[in-house]
């Protein structure tokens, strides 16, 4: 059975080395930022459970129909889950983010989340779990492409990889990697490792068809040699 590397300096090491090697392999990542830390959190939302186009597809329909937040909040529910039926699972995006929407209006007075550029990184993750439908990995991903936070998101790609690569054990839930993720990732490199994980999990590690013999992991990668003993 793997078990997780245990020495936490030896850990946060070889964590750095495939970031490092992840770099040197797909360079420095480039990602527009979002233009308010509400649309990073509603993009965020759309993009659960579907790919990039369809979520960006449906986000853009959403700003055309709606140019201001408050139109969303006064719009129908299934008037908005129409306009992001493109994302998937509209049903429950739609009533989840005029649940949010409605939230911040009571609270602030206004359909907005500048409130958090105040907050450190805990109590921003802490007050975007608050809302309604918002998890561990929305609530990083909002403050990493919203506002350049150095905090380090979990999807399912990471979530693989970090087990195969013995990182985590094979027992780990998502919520537990990104936990264990947080105290490892090197400083000012999490845009970086988040989107070559990602990158390299769809290209390469894929959940199916693992293609360990092109890896610039391999090396490093407990799954890897397993295989090669198994197949030797």
């Amino acid at each position: 059975m793997k078990q997780p590397r245990s020495a936490q300096p030896q850990l946060k090491a070889f964590v750095r080395r495939i970031e490092v090697t992840l770099r040197k392999q797909y360079g420095v990542p480039k990602v527009a930022p979002a233009r308010t830390l509400l649309d990073a959190l509603v993009e965020t939302i759309l993009s659960q459970n579907t790919t990039d186009v369809n979520s960006s597809r449906a986000f853009a329909a959403l700003r055309r129909r709606y140019p201001r937040w408050r139109d969303v909040l006064a719009a129908p529910t299934e008037e908005i889950a129409a306009t992001i039926r493109s994302a998937g699972l509209a049903n429950t995006k739609a009533p989840r983010i005029k649940a949010i929407l409605a939230r911040l209006q009571n609270e602030r007075g206004k359909p907005s989340l500048k409130h958090l550029g105040d907050m450190s990184n805990a109590a921003a993750v802490d007050y975007l779990m608050s809302l309604p439908g918002v998890g561990p990995k929305t609530a990083a991903c909002t403050l990493l492409f919203g506002m350049g936070r150095d905090v380090f998101p979990v999807d399912t790609h990471i979530h693989r990889l970090c087990k195969r690569l013995g990182i985590v054990s094979n027992f780990a839930t998502a919520e537990k990697t990104q936990d264990s993720m947080a105290t490892l990732v090197p400083k000012g490199r999490a845009l970086s490792l988040h989107v070559n994980l990602i990158r390299h999990g769809r290209l390469v590690c894929k959940a199916q068809r693992r293609r360990c013999d092109g890896c610039v992991l391999s090396g490093m990668c407990d799954s890897a040699a397993v295989l090669h003993r198994t197949s030797s």
